[in-house]
């Protein structure tokens, strides 16, 4: 093995049972190496095997659902990984060998402090008396940037944002110095700023302890910015692999062209998205031209939702009888046409999907109007607002948790249609419904299947489908799009065109990619801290944006390809 190499993987293949007797071929023969000091970027879209690798080398796989194939090797600074017993394996993971997940609150645990949970990896590997851990947490709290350190050590998972969670969780995997670093899609679900910071940090920790980074991800605008190597993956496969200068400037392989083109560009806006098969089976060539879509609004457009001076506030629990007000939202005013996209973006924090449930009454709104057609929607009785629940709707952004998984796709259809009376009979809806699969990209015998039986992008179709049930009239669509696949968010995003197109529907869309917003919205909502800092067309505030915070988040967005 060759010494500048740290992480040697050889012919890795991985098998997932699908019952007693069958199974299936997840990781086809994938080889790489990670050399010592260098940040390598594993890319590839959801199911291409870039997580199942990394698992393997941390032996976090579940020997009761997965099999490593005989002839598999994964070599880690000249010692075989997949020979070595449990007990070794645990000795080196944690130590010389790190994880940061994708999801921190699923990884962190919610009943022990964050302080505890570092600590615990230094007592554990480092033999630290608690003592030692707390002083030694403290300076890894701070050296990753979490405020207050002194009292955030004290703190729980739950009382903390998401990049801090994300921060606390590269704190843990530094805390024994390790020489390689896994990065499992890190900055997902996390704001442009937030995003930013996380990369510029793992950067910096990377040349400061003189680490090797592997970085998986599917988003190829960050990996630019940051990888020396990439490695691209498809269906099991390494599809190609050099340099990162090489892989952005001169790809090789139709798929990596693919993956290159299909992400929204902030100088572009075409008529619609064009997906990995586009490219990969010839439909486009990669220097192609494609029409482009006008987008803005104009004096004349028919106003549809009118809010005026919206406001939320939620009350905090303080010492044992005091409580205190946090004010979610404030005076929040804007016009959505009919037709029109409106895009809302800001940190989390802003307040931007409170503005979405509060609209939708699923919050109540302490101050402020929203006039639909005319009447107010957050005065109105309840009584009165149950003809509106039909006209305005919403996306959520987790499909995993917004479709009840004990119910199959036509329950999950036919439920709305049957409480709102659309319809005159069960035969009708469930024709209805057939004919709504059809309209999201899903095929027929979906009907009778489970919410776990398809991907992500295949649910946030199922959710679409739900809402078109009640033909609403506007889409809040908040995060829709933020955690799926390249390809996956381009076939969702042209069939919300498609569907405005066809219906003249009016969306809300509330985003953190700045990207996706500047493709889909006529206009631009900023928040900041619960208030409305900057509103204009889209291609003007991108453009000219007036704001500092609007210019903060402009100049965060990943310009590596």
């Amino acid at each position: 093995m060759n010494e500048d190499i740290l992480l040697q993987v050889r012919d890795l293949r991985i098998d997932f049972r699908v019952d007693r007797k069958n199974t299936v071929e997840a990781v086809k023969g994938v080889s790489f190496d990670v050399p010592r000091n260098s940040t390598v970027a594993l890319v590839g879209e959801s199911g291409s095997g870039k997580s199942v690798s990394s698992l393997a080398v941390m032996g976090l796989l579940a020997p009761e659902t997965t099999i490593v194939k005989p002839g598999s090797s994964a070599r880690f600074d000249g010692r075989e990984l997949l020979a070595l017993p449990p007990s070794a394996r645990r000795e080196l993971c944690g130590k010389d060998i790190a994880m940061i997940f994708q999801e921190p609150m699923s990884s962190l645990n919610p009943v022990f402090t964050v302080g505890y949970q570092i600590g615990e990896v230094l007592r554990r590997h480092m033999g630290m008396t608690a003592k030692g851990a707390r002083a030694r947490t403290l300076e890894l709290l701070a050296e990753v940037g979490i405020p207050d350190p002194a009292v955030k050590i004290d703190a729980y998972p739950s009382q903390m944002s998401g990049g801090q969670q994300q921060r606390v969780m590269i704190a843990m995997a530094i805390a024994c110095e390790p020489k390689l670093l896994i990065a499992d899609e890190p900055t997902t679900a996390l704001d442009v700023t937030i995003q930013k910071q996380i990369m510029e940090l793992i950067a910096r920790l990377q040349k400061k302890h003189r680490m090797a980074v592997l970085f998986i991800t599917h988003d190829l605008g960050l990996v630019a910015e940051i990888a020396d190597r990439v490695i691209v993956m498809r269906h099991g496969e390494v599809r190609e692999e050099g340099a990162a200068s090489q892989v952005f400037g001169a790809p090789r392989d139709a798929y990596t062209r693919a993956l290159l083109h299909c992400r929204p560009k902030l100088d572009e806006r075409p008529l619609r998205l064009p997906v990995i098969d586009d490219y990969i089976e010839g439909r486009l060539q990669p220097d192609q031209a494609l029409p482009q879509r006008t987008r803005g609004t104009e004096p004349g457009d028919e106003p549809l939702l009118v809010v005026k001076n919206l406001a939320k506030s939620f009350w905090l629990r303080e010492g044992l009888f005091g409580k205190r007000e946090f004010k979610a939202a404030q005076d929040v005013s804007f016009t959505l046409g009919r037709g029109k996209t409106l895009g809302v973006v800001g940190e989390s924090g802003s307040g931007k999907t409170t503005v979405g449930l509060t609209l939708l009454r699923l919050h109540r709104a302490t101050a402020g109007s929203a006039l639909f057609d005319g009447r107010d929607l957050l005065g109105m009785p309840e009584r009165d607002y149950q003809a509106y629940k039909r006209r305005i709707q919403i996306i959520f952004q987790n499909p995993y948790a917004s479709l009840n998984p004990r119910f199959t796709v036509g329950q999950i259809l036919l439920e709305p249609m049957r409480i709102h009376r659309i319809g005159a009979n069960d035969a009708e809806r469930v024709a209805t419904a057939h004919m709504l699969l059809g309209r999201v990209g899903l095929p027929e015998h979906a009907f009778h299947r489970y919410p776990h039986e398809f991907s992500g992008g295949q649910r946030q179709r199922i959710a679409i489908a739900r809402c078109l049930t009640m033909k609403p009239e506007i889409l809040v669509c908040d995060e829709s799009v933020s955690a799926l696949d390249v390809s996956v968010q381009a076939q969702v995003l042209n069939l919300l065109q498609d569907l405005q197109d066809e219906y003249g529907m009016s969306y809300i869309f509330i985003s953190h990619d700045l990207s996706v917003v500047k493709y889909i919205a006529d206009q631009v909502m900023v928040m900041h801290k619960g208030r409305v800092v900057e509103l204009a067309d889209s291609d003007e505030l991108y453009r000219n944006p007036r704001h500092a915070y609007t210019r903060t988040l402009l100049d965060a967005i990943p310009r590596g390809v």
